[in-house]
């Protein structure tokens, strides 16, 4: 057993969080078909939530700027693969747990910047206090909409390759997440900096 987790009768306590406590957070006990293979099918299951889930949540974070948020998706990532354990050997696990984490997170920030617009139409911000901190902060707040609003609007590879380098992944790490040779990143990088840049003029006619 990893540091920082332990095995306490059937339950499994990772970064002193005990995996059974995150799951239910999203879904109801009742609902979650944990795996029930034994031990053996226990440790691997802690072993992919100790592996994974604190990145996934700081990526999930800088996503949607909100950590509860962010652990929430996390949570129900871990939530469907309790429900598919034959995942937690395969060596597609990294791959597939990051694509459905991002495309989750694009999916609350697309609802987010619909709610936002909405609020905006409705006239929310129209109290808002003119003194120069308040107005430092709401333009601070305004950008990093606007770049997570250019994020959801990419191709979900270019938005998960442009988030799992901003987390500081090297090439390597990066390429066996999104599952292509190492020496094709750079270039696939590139391209998707570019396209999102493009994006960010096209729609708010200045540099990022």
């Amino acid at each position: 057993m990893g540091a920082g987790c332990a095995r306490h009768g059937s339950r499994f306590f990772c970064h002193n969080l005990p995996v059974g406590d995150v799951i239910p957070v999203v879904q109801p006990a009742e609902e979650i078909a944990w795996p029930e293979s034994g031990y053996a099918a226990g440790v691997r299951f802690e072993a992919a939530f100790r592996e994974h889930y604190p990145r996934i949540v700081a990526i999930l974070t800088r996503l949607c700027g909100n950590g509860a948020e962010a652990e929430e998706i996390a949570s129900d990532v871990l939530c469907k693969l309790a429900r598919r354990p034959r995942l937690a050997d395969s060596e597609h696990l990294p791959a597939w747990l990051y694509r459905v984490a991002i495309n989750a997170g694009l999916d609350a920030v697309r609802s987010n910047v619909r709610r936002r617009r909405r609020e905006q139409q409705a006239g929310s911000k129209a109290g808002s206090s003119n003194e120069p901190g308040a107005l430092e902060a709401l333009l601070r707040d305004e950008r990093c909409a606007r770049v997570r609003s250019v994020l959801a609007s990419l191709k979900p590879r270019d938005a998960e390759l442009l988030l799992l380098r901003a987390d500081g992944m090297a090439y390597r790490e990066v390429a066996a997440v999104i599952e292509v040779q190492p020496g094709s990143v750079g270039s696939l990088l590139a391209r998707a900096e570019a396209e999102f840049e493009r994006r960010y003029r096209v729609r708010y006619g200045d540099a990022v």
